[in-house]
């Protein structure tokens, strides 16, 4: 597994222009129902979340914050209460989001690149720091699945960006700092290299005469694209089930401050691999979602 995903991640080795390099905001992974299990997996492998959160949606969510981005833990509200969009998703990782700082010019912006954009639109859900409650407000314009292709591909503005990047809930007992990398199980790269190109520039975004692609990020991440078969044998037995998904999102790639810390902390996890920079554990014990650790050093 490990010598296979080191070539799936040679597609990053280049240089590319700062200039209209998109930004991750976060990551989505659906819990469905089962909001409450997903919590009780992510935090028994070292992630610290946030308090449940209550959207005005009518979703609920938990948070694993990071440095500029963060993992979300997304499910059906309280009393039962569902969003429509979520409802044709197995569980496991759906969302990927881009920032942006203004929800309805980057919805006009796509549009005018013949590219389906939903209006811009506004929710909220209530937080509580230091005793006091406050509402943390967002906009957000989505793309339709079907122009995705991969799930559901969005754009978030955060109106109270305090309520959420707060130092308390920076620091996890695994020593996650940063999602550094999304990989994507696709059997046609080439229709999201042509829309992220269309989205952001052509120069943040390269395809590999291999069948490969890679979107690069502005803090120097990447999503990576790369055919379904070639995604699932790179992963092995940690790989997600597909749940009906011909394309889909398969794995996040974490940087942490320290391997041998993690894999301490996961020491007896069924599944579990590791090597001297890369802790990989299995989709299995992570909602449908492959989580790869790794330290400044991984190749």
């Amino acid at each position: 597994m490990t010598f296979q995903y080191r070539r799936l991640l040679l597609i990053m080795k280049r240089e590319v222009s700062a200039m209209a390099l998109p930004t991750l905001d976060h990551v989505v992974v659906d819990a469905r129902e089962s909001i409450d299990a997903a919590a009780e997996a992510y935090t028994a492998l070292g992630f610290q979340l946030t308090p449940r959160g209550h959207h005005t949606l009518g979703s609920s969510n938990n948070l694993a914050i990071f440095g500029t981005n963060y993992l979300e833990l997304l499910g059906f509200g309280q009393n039962g209460g569902m969003r429509p969009e979520l409802m044709p998703f197995p569980a496991g990782l759906n969302g990927l989001v881009f920032k942006t700082d203004n929800a309805a010019d980057t919805a006009a912006r796509a549009q005018q690149a013949g590219i389906a954009a939903s209006p811009a639109s506004a929710f909220s859900r209530p937080v509580t720091v230091d005793g006091t409650t406050r509402d943390a407000k967002f906009r957000t314009t989505h793309l339709p699945p079907d122009v995705s292709g991969i799930g559901r591909v969005y754009f978030c503005e955060h109106l109270t960006p305090e309520l959420v990047w707060r130092p308390t809930w920076q620091v996890h007992p695994n020593g996650a700092q940063q999602v550094i990398r999304v990989l994507v199980a696709t059997d046609d790269p080439s229709r999201q290299t042509r829309l992220f190109a269309g989205l952001f520039s052509d120069s943040s975004v390269a395809s590999r005469a291999d069948g490969t692609a890679a979107l690069s990020l502005s803090d120097g991440g990447t999503v990576v694209l790369a055919p379904v078969t070639r995604t699932l044998e790179a992963l092995g037995d940690a790989a997600p089930d597909a749940a009906g998904r011909a394309n889909f999102m398969a794995a996040l790639v974490i940087r942490v401050a320290s391997i041998d810390a993690v894999a301490r902390l996961l020491l007896g996890l069924p599944g579990l691999e590791a090597d001297r920079h890369r802790v990989v554990v299995p989709a299995k014990a992570a909602f449908n979602t492959t989580l790869i650790f790794e330290d400044e050093h991984a190749d």
